[in-house]
């Protein structure tokens, strides 16, 4: 009896530790497969120009800001104001760099992960790619991952803005908040990577929602991965082109089953 406790204890852990594992994998992958690296030059290469834009212009912001809010004065009281701005608009320039960085990012990576995620399921069975590249097959598919990618990021702010509505209310609000947002970002991480392979499936939202549930710990695992790679200075630029390839593989692991 106390073994059976002990190892239905251990098997969440076990699924979480392997969800979150899927992009050490997709980086060992990545490495022994180094065909599937002329998808990821031409968006770092963007991702890296973007990145770099961004931060220029949130340091001009955080400038701005400094001299707006927080003039240079010699009372006491002065400082500390001027200390309080320099952290808001720390905050907020960070906020502003990484959320464009983020969306122009996934935006113009969108198509290039199409193939990325079809080509490292194809080596990752054992068979070729369903169809040969083509400029004509690219610029069709391409269209449609990013009027997805657009569709799929403005459902995310949507309900951002409804959450932060809610953590207005007095009280509960902020304690609902606290609760709703991080489980919200957690999946949309996973809807967000996930869908590259189950588009290609043709699942329609709803079966991608349900064969996402039925693996609620291993999913969470996944998502924490791609979260805490995304907080990660630098390291950011690799993060789309490891999760793609990492929820890739875990799909292989994982293919749907027709009962689900």
């Amino acid at each position: 009896m106390i073994g059976e406790v002990t190892s239905a204890a251990v098997k969440p852990v076990a699924s979480f530790t392997r969800g979150f594992s899927y992009l050490l994998r997709a980086a060992k992958f990545l490495g022994k497969k180094p065909s599937l690296l002329k998808y990821l030059a031409i968006p770092f290469a963007i991702n890296v120009l973007i990145f770099s834009l961004s931060v220029y212009f949130g340091l001009d912001l955080f400038q701005g800001m400094l001299e707006t809010y927080a003039p240079s004065t010699d009372v006491w009281y002065g400082v500390i104001l001027y200390y309080l701005a320099w952290t808001v608009a720390m905050l907020l320039t960070t906020v502003v760099v990484f959320f464009s960085f983020t969306v122009l990012g996934n935006l113009i990576a969108s198509p290039f992960n199409e193939l990325l995620s079809e080509h490292t399921e194809a080596l990752q069975v054992g068979r070729p790619a369903d169809e040969r590249f083509s400029v004509g097959r690219f610029w069709k598919e391409g269209k449609h991952a990013i009027i997805v990618e657009v569709k799929k990021l403005s459902v995310f702010i949507v309900c951002m803005l409804l959450l932060f509505a809610i953590n207005l209310i007095p009280g509960i609000g902020s304690i609902i908040y606290a609760v709703l947002a991080p489980i919200f970002t957690l999946f949309f991480l996973v809807v967000e990577y996930m869908a590259f392979v189950l588009m290609r499936k043709q699942l329609s939202f709803s079966e991608q929602r349900r064969y996402i549930t039925k693996r609620p710990v291993l999913m969470t695992g996944y998502a924490c991965g791609v979260f805490c790679l995304l907080a990660i200075p630098f390291l950011q630029f690799f993060c789309i082109p490891l999760a793609v390839v990492g929820a890739t593989l875990l799909w292989c692991d994982f293919p749907r089953q027709e009962a689900e």
